[in-house]
């Protein structure tokens, strides 16, 4: 089942729909467009309503969880499901304060979250990499490897970024520091164009736009971060609280979502047209793009990976969420690492 809240209807939700460095994976500027809900099954008998607050805008690649309402999966488990979007920032202070049920921010924002004192829970580790990404011009750069980035001119985002960590974590794996670049932070909505320009030798920012740059045909190459700094896109976020007190209601939403991901892998072209023509108006025309990202990037290696084909859907690695946390205390966004078991929760376990 589905209703969806206006923007200013809880604590922060008034938030920009800017989405926050890595989290790039909404590029869409505005909200999804409510639709008919679907009935509950026969057979239930307690509706519970919960509010998912999405990082961003509403975009096609959230297909797994619009599919999750319209087939009908939230209702099966007794939801219904309110979707509202927000920086990831304003998504975790709302989670952790019981605003709103659950969260789907970026990963590294939790844990910056998290070590700065805002209790969340992991619930679920939906992508099971971060999708952050140095990109360049491959004709013109020189660019091949981290070594070559020695001298140039490297934009991101933000300078508390997680981008800005992973630049930093590419540098290092060729014995280069940042006294060895020129970096400068251009906004989201400007760096993709300061590259195209010739502003900058590369940029670092989400991975997606390699796609963009790619159709736009500019020669774009890129280096993805995550082989230098494990980090993780959208995931599930709940508080405390909330799993305390509620674990079924925990337990059925990550099911429900598990479904509208089996369903957008085994439909994905339909899903996305599905998803452009109820959530995301502004893709209208753009099915096959997103269709070929949907395959190529969150099948093949965002929604899906060796731990999930082992242990299901949503897994998280703790080693992998240990590295994250590791980093960030190192390159202090957090004054100090904490065990990545205080935070993760596997879906199993609920």
């Amino acid at each position: 089942m589905f209703s969806r809240i206006k923007r200013g209807s809880l604590v922060a939700i008034v938030g920009a729909l800017a989405v926050a460095g890595l989290a790039a994976c909404s590029p869409a500027d505005s909200a999804a467009q409510s639709t008919p809900a679907p009935s509950a099954s026969a057979g239930s008998t307690k509706i519970t309503n919960v509010t998912i607050q999405i990082d961003g805008a509403a975009v096609p690649y959230y297909a797994p969880l619009y599919e999750a309402v319209d087939q009908g999966y939230f209702a099966k488990h007794g939801l219904n499901v309110t979707f509202a979007y927000a920086q990831g920032s304003d998504i975790l202070q709302n989670v952790a304060a019981g605003n709103v049920e659950f969260g789907f921010p970026n990963g590294d924002s939790v844990i910056t979250a998290e070590g700065n004192g805002v209790a969340v829970k992991v619930v679920h580790t939906t992508y099971q990499q971060g999708i952050g990404a140095l990109m360049f011009n491959k004709d013109t750069s020189g660019i091949k490897s981290p070594a070559d980035l020695k001298g140039k001119t490297i934009a991101v985002t933000d300078l508390g970024s997680p981008n800005y960590i992973q630049l930093q974590a590419m540098l290092a794996s060729a014995k280069l520091t940042l006294a060895d670049v020129k970096v400068v932070t251009i906004g989201s909505g400007a760096i993709v164009p300061a590259l195209q320009s010739g502003q900058v030798d590369a940029i670092v920012f989400s991975r997606l736009r390699y796609f963009a740059l790619q159709s736009a045909g500019f020669p774009v190459g890129q280096i993805l971060s995550d082989k230098y700094l494990p980090s993780f896109g959208n995931i599930v976020v709940t508080s405390p609280d909330y799993l305390k007190k509620n674990p079924a209601v925990v337990k059925g939403f990550t099911a429900a979502l598990d479904e509208g991901i089996d369903y957008v892998t085994a439909n994905t072209k339909d899903a996305v047209a599905s998803s452009i023509a109820k959530y995301a108006q502004t893709f209208v025309g753009q099915d096959d793009a997103i269709t070929t990202v949907v395959k190529d990037v969150y099948i093949a290696d965002l929604w899906h990976s060796s731990d999930t084909t082992k242990n299901g859907l949503g897994y998280g690695d703790l080693k992998r969420w240990q590295a994250a946390i590791d980093a960030q205390a190192k390159f202090k966004l957090i004054p100090a690492s904490f065990k990545a078991k205080t935070l993760v929760v596997e879906p199993g376990d609920l």
